[in-house]
Formats: C-alpha cells, structure tokens, sequence
C-alpha cells in the first residue's frame, strides 16, 4: 500500500521537460525500469556511453516495454560509427552494404546496433519515377534518425543510464493511446516507402493499435505502390505478418484495407470460398498457438497451407480431363508455384518441403499392405500428417481418416495388423522386373551362344 501511494505522489509530481525539440519523460511517468532491459543491451549502451558516445535502446523494445509486452530483442541506436562500434567491443562484427549496421554478441543474444541516421531533403533524395528512395544511408543526429522512422511509436529513444525516455515526435503519448500514427506527411512517406503501409496493418494486427485516421486514409489510393517494391522485401513483410502470431488478425485486416492483391495468388478468391477460408484460416490459427506457446513453425508449411486449393483446384482439373492423379498433381503444384512466383517468389528452398506435404496427401487413403509403413518412414510424414489434421478439421476430409492415422502411428505391431484394410478386389500387384543380367553373365550361363 505505502509503495502504491508512493509511486501515486512520485508520479503527480513528476513532470516532463524539453530538451531542444525532444520530450524528456522521467521514469515516475513512464514506468518502464532499467532492469528491464536485455542484458546484452544495457552492456551495449553502458559501454558506448562509457567510451564518450551517444547510446539508447530505440524502437519496439521500448514501444512494447510501454504496453507491458516482452520485446523480441533489443536494438541500440548511436551516434558511434560502425567502426567506432567495432572497436568498443570486440566480439561485434560489421554487416550490411546500403547502411553498415554492427551485430554485438553475448552469448545466444545479438544486439544490432545502427548510427543515428539523417533524413534526406527532398531536393537531395534520390527516388524513382513513384517517389520510392533508393538511397538513405547518411550518417545523422538523434533528432533526425527520429524523423526518418516510421511510426512515432517506434520514434522512442531509451537511455538506461537515466531511465528517461527521449520523445520527438508525441510517440509516448500515443503509444499510451494504442494510436499508430505515421511520422510527417502520410502520402510522402508510403512513396518513400510503400511496405509501410504493410508495417502499419501488420503492427496495428499484433498490438491491438488503432490505425490514425490520416496514417490510414490514403492507403486504398496508393496501394498500388507495393507492385514497385522488389519481390525479396515484399516477402520479408508477408512472412512477418505470417510468422507475427497474430497473422488471423494481419489477414483480416489486409482483406478489410484490399492490400492482400498480389500478396498470394487469389487469396481473396479462397477466402470468399466457405471450404477454402475455413481451411486457411485454420492454419493461421494453428500457426499463432504454436507461436505462442513458443513452438516451432516451418514458412513452407504455411505457404503449402495458404496455397493448398489453389493446388487442389488446378489438380482436380487435370483428373477430370482424364490425367493420372499423381502426374496431374505434379503439373498442378509447377502450375500454382510459377504463378505464385510471379507475383511474390517464395524461396526455391521452400518448394521441396511444400511439395512433398502436397504429394503425400494421396497417400493417406492408400491404407492396405505395406503402404501405411513406407508412408511412416517418409521424413516429412509429420508434416504431411498435421496437414491432414487441418483438412479434417476444415470438412474437406473425412474425420475418420486422420484418427486412423493418428492411432496407426503409435499402435503395437499387433494392433497395426488388425487396423490394416483389405487389398481391394481386382488390384494387381505390382510384379518387381528381375534385373537384367550382364552380357558376361549371360554368355557364361549359355557357353554355346
């Protein structure tokens, strides 16, 4: 009790002040303690102000820490140069080509730590014909590397010496609000860069942030904007929001703001689909359980998930017109992934895995002989398996299916024999060819040839 009336009286007394164009907000404000911070990043901080620089935790470490979330990692930014950086501490290494950018290790943990960068004047900005930069890599102060980030809840600089919050930009006043809200002239930014306007859906998905309204209101005009972006960026983005355990949310809001055209080849068609939507966004849902019971999730799974009735639809075709089922699924998975890659090229290191899970879903039904075991010993069976379940729990395979499989799997070998279904009546046997004999071994059988 005597430590809440405390922190009452401590915070009504507290007080914010100005420093130049900076908001300085006290820890009796603002709540958020020292000890909070990664040991890696106060040691980076620590160590850089030790040596005569500039140093604070920035962007979503101190935004998330602000709504009481646990941020993935925490980011240093310096008016230190890399090489400056380097030499303060000596397990750190150099990275990056367009901006240097120094990784610092402590153990497991990696702590990036970036320069202060400038934000460049429109009449010295080097962009293409939409307005896009392609170049922003110019050393900076900490006011200006405030301007150049996106939102002013990422605009928020943390030094754990003082535990004061430095604020440029009304950043901890909206953070406070849950408001999202872009930093300077909305249109001018999404041309400099139009993947913001995917970080906005995606960060206002994952916290609970309401778009500003003037931060949201131009995006249905420049959508168009992302079509410039290169494909490599636009996945980055996409996986994020996949991968954000909050992608029902992510998708629910690109489908409402129409930014999911062109992401992944007709999704607003599967998701108009009763089937197609409940099977998607069962995957989803599966995929931020996973995330947040800290679990693992492979991006070729979801991607051979999201993709799936795109897959089925081509394959069903190809059987209809008379193709055999397993060279029809071959030409049905080549067909989605090269459309796919048109517009948003998925990794080719990902196609193997998403097309053994395809393949291996014909196999399921296959459950008489031997052919229950080799599907066992496929390495991707579990996958393959989990993807079942997914398409039980949607309606579009029978329930009864995955629970023989999911009791197969771990019966005794007894048990196995008793589930096992009889050979259908007319099915050939496959009779294996014998080798053919070397033309040695053949004359040494028939000396009189």
């Amino acid at each position: 009790m005597i430590k809440k009336f405390l922190k009452r009286v401590f915070r009504k007394s507290a007080k914010v002040r100005s420093s130049g164009n900076a908001q300085i907000i006290p820890f009796e404000l603002h709540g958020v303690s020292s000890d909070q911070i990664s040991y890696g990043g106060k040691r980076v901080t620590d160590g850089l102000q030790a040596a005569g620089y500039q140093a604070y935790v920035v962007g979503g470490a101190v935004r998330d820490l602000l709504l009481q979330r646990t941020p993935k990692d925490f980011d240093v930014a310096t008016d230190a140069t890399p090489e400056q950086v380097r030499r303060v501490f000596r397990r750190s290494r150099i990275i990056g080509r367009r901006f240097q950018l120094v990784h610092v290790m402590f153990g497991e943990e990696v702590v990036e730590v970036s320069t202060f960068r400038s934000l460049i004047e429109a009449e010295d900005a080097q962009t293409d014909e939409h307005g896009r930069l392609l170049r922003d890599n110019q050393f900076g102060d900490q006011e200006q590397d405030a301007a150049r980030r996106d939102f002013t809840a990422n605009a928020l600089f943390y030094d754990p010496a003082t535990q004061e919050i430095h604020d440029f930009h009304n950043g901890y006043a909206d953070t406070r609000k849950q408001v999202l809200r872009i930093i300077g002239d909305a249109k001018v930014r999404y041309r400099e860069d139009p993947v913001r306007m995917l970080r906005a859906v995606r960060l206002s998905a994952k916290l609970g942030m309401k778009l500003e309204a003037a931060t949201e209101a131009p995006i249905a005009a420049m959508k168009d904007l992302l079509e410039n972006v290169p494909q490599a960026r636009l996945l980055d983005e996409v996986l994020k929001m996949l991968l954000s355990g909050h992608s029902v949310e992510c998708i629910q809001q690109l489908r409402r703001m129409n930014l999911h055209h062109g992401l992944l080849p007709l999704l607003d068609i599967i998701l108009e689909q009763p089937m197609g939507e409940k099977f998607v966004m069962l995957a989803l849902r599966n995929t931020d359980e996973r995330i947040g019971q800290e679990k693992t999730v492979s991006p070729a799974f979801l991607f051979a998930a999201l993709l799936w009735h795109e897959v089925l639809a081509a394959w069903n075709l190809r059987v209809q017109q008379g193709g055999r089922p397993v060279g029809a699924m071959h030409e049905a998975m080549d067909e989605v992934l090269g459309r796919q890659k048109a517009q948003l090229a998925i990794p080719h290191r990902h196609d193997a895995v998403m097309k053994e899970i395809w393949l291996l879903q014909q196999r399921f039904e296959q459950r008489a002989g031997q052919r229950p075991f080799r599907l066992l010993e496929q390495p991707r069976f579990r996958a393959a398996f989990d993807f079942l379940l997914l398409r039980c729990a949607s309606g579009e395979s029978d329930d009864e299916l995955g629970l023989w499989w999911d009791e197969f799997q771990d019966a005794s070998a007894e048990r196995r024999a008793e589930m096992l279904q009889p050979e259908q009546a007319g099915e050939k046997k496959r009779r294996r060819r014998k080798p053919r004999k070397k033309p040695e071994a053949a004359a040494a059988e028939n000396p009189a040839a």
